[in-house]
């Protein structure tokens, strides 16, 4: 299945603050996808943005260091969820000042946005000091209903090049459609994991995935039914499948629904990040991260849902 990596732990601060640096690099270039623009010289006024625009300019500002627009556009108790960075916007901006000693991006390839919630999905470059040269994650920001930032989640892994399908784990489609279904499909993508990853009904895997079209983004896995099927009977064979006890999240737009969910594998607590594309009322593509929920060098106690 999923190849995952152990960056040294006190690296992970730094790196995870990096992947809001890098964001920013790749926002004009997914402008289309995501009407998210972002200058380093202005902001639009802060007032008009939208939910996308806001989260683009508050990571601009870390870009730039520029804590003035940082603390207009956060919460002073921003609310940390990756466990290597403290909570309180206050403690992040006093790791500022690290961001100068390192050239880590990352490339920012799909946003979406669920009501409050922004949710991204990234490529982190140039990250070797940190586990890999490069590393794949999902983001979620949550902005409260005076449009400030206020909260964030994300889980990383690390960028495989050789995959069972030939896919890389972020290429596809990146514009969502059929926005009047995002209701609908966010149904959909939650039964699809109770039923199937959770095993309540595995037996209906054909009701949730498409038999003609299913892009495998996991690079363990191939693509098509055939493909979840092989995957399960060699993880099973190995007395090491995967188990997923609860869903914390389901965002979406459109026809892309990311869920966030809990569980076990080899013989580990993991966070399962698993990302759909519907089409025709069924999942035609799938990306996901999967990261071992850590239990020692914390910077706070937040955990990794509390959604």
């Amino acid at each position: 299945m999923q190849i995952k990596s152990n960056k040294p732990k006190s690296m992970r601060q730094l790196f995870a603050i990096i992947l809001l640096i890098g964001l920013i690099t790749a926002c004009d270039s997914t402008k289309k996808a995501s009407d998210n623009t972002l200058s380093e010289t202005s902001h639009p006024k802060i007032s008009s943005m939208n939910q996308k625009e806001t989260v683009g300019t508050f990571l601009g500002s870390v870009l730039q260091q520029d804590v003035a627009t940082m603390r207009q556009l956060a919460n002073t108790d921003y609310i940390q969820h990756n466990p290597f960075i403290p909570t309180g916007l206050e403690p992040f901006i006093e790791m500022l000042p690290m961001l100068k000693e390192n050239g880590t991006l990352a490339e920012n390839i799909r946003m979406f946005q669920d009501g409050n919630y922004v949710f991204m999905h990234n490529i982190w470059k140039n990250a070797k000091p940190f586990g890999a040269d490069e590393m794949v994650s999902f983001d979620i920001i949550r902005l409260d209903d005076n449009g400030k930032v206020a909260e964030h989640w994300d889980a990383m892994t690390e960028l495989v090049t050789e995959t069972a399908s030939g896919r890389t784990q972020t290429d596809g489609p990146t514009v969502a459609e059929d926005l009047d279904k995002t209701e609908e499909y966010k149904a959909t993508a939650k039964a699809l994991v109770e039923d199937i990853l959770m095993g309540k009904n595995p037996g209906k895997i054909a009701d949730y995935i498409s038999a003609e079209q299913y892009e495998q983004h996991n690079p363990g896995v191939k693509d098509g039914l055939q493909g979840i099927i092989e995957a399960v009977e060699y993880l099973t064979a190995q007395n090491n499948m995967f188990k997923y006890t609860k869903i914390h999240k389901v965002l979406g737009e459109g026809n892309f629904v990311l869920t966030v969910s809990e569980g076990e594998w080899s013989g580990k607590q993991q966070v399962f990040y698993d990302l759909f594309r519907f089409k025709d009322g069924k999942a035609v593509a799938h990306w996901d991260v999967i990261q071992e929920i850590p239990t020692e060098g914390l910077a706070n106690n937040n955990g990794m849902f509390g959604f």
